[in-house]
């Protein structure tokens, strides 16, 4: 006869329980549909159940967290690329928050306000903030059980993994030599622009260049910003400003470029040719990417630990 032991004890305990309140849950269901419709039972971690609620709440939260950075139809688009993965990471936050839980973590309430300030900043109004979580069928409550959540989960990680990496000075010299190819700054192109009002005035600018006046006349005349940046081929710029602006010589300007509802002309400071970066100058670099690899290794690990030693259920 095998031996059960303690913890193999206390998981059978769990699935059996979590079954027996299954199948009580399942007849309720059944017997009155409407009411349990977002109230469906879709995982069970441990002693915990994961309901279509909370996953819809997942998904909402996400998209107002998501929103400072994507709007619109390239919001919706990334939601969508996340929506399979969103329930597998809803039960590794469910373990997670039992592991705060196990440890009795303590989170600093000033923090939590400052999270949630941070989110509310994103928005012109507070009652723009409050339209956009009702939206989502959500309530400030609900924002404030999320951040709390993610600042526990956050601490945990810090003290379990976090706090454990250490990258050695030795480590990114190492790195640095193996991949010195990754560190050539590729030829880049210095331009000038100003951005013009009128497609009248822009032909105006263009042709007092061309008749030898400089461009920081010009702008003083008229009092224009010029501004001055730098670009690589391929892929920084839009494709058809890229095909003029790439084929300018040293100090020429382009004709007017109609850019939304302003009208563009660049001209070419300088190219500057590829140059190996040494190491002092990537040093911080490689140091965060390899803190950040060592750092997904090691979550990656403890998480499939807490999963080896849960119960885990996805119905």
């Amino acid at each position: 006869m095998h031996k059960i032991t303690g913890n193999r004890l206390k998981l059978l305990r769990i699935a059996a329980l979590s079954l027996l309140f299954f199948t009580f849950y399942t007849l309720c269901a059944v017997r009155y549909p409407l009411l349990f419709a977002e109230d469906k039972i879709i995982a069970i971690v441990n002693k915990d159940i994961i309901t279509q609620k909370d996953l819809n709440d997942f998904v909402n939260f996400t998209r107002i967290q998501l929103s400072a950075q994507y709007q619109g139809k390239q919001l919706e688009d990334k939601i969508e690329s996340m929506k399979l993965d969103l329930l597998d990471k809803l039960i590794e936050d469910r373990l997670i928050l039992q592991e705060a839980k196990r440890e009795n973590i303590q989170l600093n309430p000033d923090r939590i306000k400052e999270k949630i300030d941070e989110i509310k900043n994103h928005y012109s109004s507070y009652t723009e903030f409050q339209g956009a979580i009702a939206k989502q069928g959500m309530v400030e409550a609900d924002i404030e059980a999320r951040i709390r959540e993610q600042t526990l989960m956050y601490a945990v990680i810090d003290k379990e993994i976090r706090s454990k990496i250490i990258i050695k000075p030795a480590e990114i010299t190492d790195f640095y030599q193996a991949n010195t190819k990754l560190f050539v700054l590729p030829e880049q192109w210095e331009f000038q622009s100003m951005a013009l009002n009128s497609e009248s005035l822009a032909n105006e600018v263009t042709k007092q260049y061309k008749d030898g006046q400089t461009l920081e006349d010009i702008g003083n005349k008229y009092s224009i910003m010029i501004d001055t940046f730098r670009s690589v081929r391929g892929g920084q710029l839009r494709k058809d400003i890229e095909e003029v602006l790439f084929r300018l010589k040293i100090d020429q300007v382009s004709n007017p470029i109609k850019i939304e509802n302003s009208y563009y002309i660049f001209r070419l400071n300088s190219v500057i040719p590829p140059r190996q970066q040494n190491l002092i100058e990537v040093q911080n670099d490689i140091q965060a990417m390899l803190y950040n690899k060592k750092m997904q290794e090691a979550l990656t690990k403890w998480l499939d630990k807490l999963k080896a030693q849960s119960y885990i259920k996805i119905l």
